[in-house]
């Protein structure tokens, strides 16, 4: 019998993923993965990425935004080079551009700013009022409850451990999906603590912004990738980093799509921490494709 790793080895794994190994000046090797199913999460790419324009600038400077590409899918059973090109050191600003291959092709393009902290002027949006995480079920009890109903092909990617805790606010219907308002929210956390190194929690956060935000196009019309032939895929990504947080501690995720059209969906979202500070802010454009 196969035994379910703990929350404790599932947050360590996350953390090993992203900690990216440095071949030399300015390139650096990323981990694989171990979902096994063949191609990379996005949220992977552009969480090594992100560690590759942090670790080849000096502090104090931080990251507070990134602009990433997708060209072309990546596959797990092969390392991704990063290669960061330096294109300006100034006195308050850095910025980076991060390019992703694989196989001796580009698979991500992603350009990264860096501040020097400072004070300024300051506003925010209100954090909604939401359902607390404590009194949500999480994603993969959700997930747990319908396992019956689930499709033999589906069944394994479907329950697949995760390492990031997700509890929806309103979970979506994954067998019986009706139309409704493109929006949702979620409460997401990395499953086990996890060290202080503020840079590692920039990147999980950037990694785990991928993972509801895409879908959110596809609620306006009562479709997904379990009841219909859906292609789906991000063709870019990006997240403006406002404040400091922890990504072990519960973030809301509130997003929106306004758009789509042409197959692609345009997609919005703003991370608050648990005391209601908006600490990032996230857009995306995707490929909804129906098929035949």
């Amino acid at each position: 019998m196969e035994v379910s790793p703990t929350p404790e080895q599932l947050a360590r794994d996350l953390v090993d993923l992203l900690d990216i190994e440095e071949v030399d000046t300015d390139l650096y090797r990323g981990k694989l993965g171990n979902d096994g199913f063949g191609r990379v999460f996005g949220g992977q790419v552009i969480g090594q990425a992100l560690q590759a324009a942090q670790r080849s600038t000096d502090e104090p400077k931080i990251a507070h935004s990134l602009h990433a590409y997708f060209m072309r899918p990546g596959a797990e059973d092969h390392p991704i080079i990063y290669r960061v090109v330096r294109d300006f050191d100034g006195k308050s600003f850095a910025t980076r551009r991060v390019i992703a291959t694989q196989h001796g092709q580009p698979i991500l393009s992603m350009t990264c700013s860096l501040q020097r902290p400072e004070g300024g002027l300051a506003h925010q949006d209100t954090m909604p009022e939401v359902t607390p995480p404590e009194e949500l079920t999480s994603d993969r009890e959700l997930r747990l409850a319908m396992i019956d109903r689930i499709p033999e092909r589906f069944r394994t990617n479907f329950m697949r451990p995760r390492m990031v805790d997700i509890r929806p606010v309103s979970p979506r219907s994954w067998l019986d999906p009706v139309k409704q308002a493109p929006a949702q929210n979620s409460w997401f956390r990395v499953v086990a603590p996890i060290g202080d190194d503020p840079a590692m929690h920039r990147a999980i956060l950037a990694y785990a912004s991928d993972m509801s935000l895409l879908g959110t196009a596809t609620l306006a019309h009562g479709v997904n990738w379990m009841t219909h032939k859906l292609q789906t895929a991000s063709l870019d990504h990006t997240v403006w980093l406002h404040e400091d947080f922890r990504a072990d501690d519960w973030l809301l995720y509130v997003c929106d799509s306004p758009w789509a059209g042409h197959a692609r969906g345009f997609n919005r979202g703003k991370i608050f921490s648990r005391d209601g500070r908006l600490v990032a802010s996230c857009a995306q454009e995707g490929l909804i494709r129906l098929r035949e």
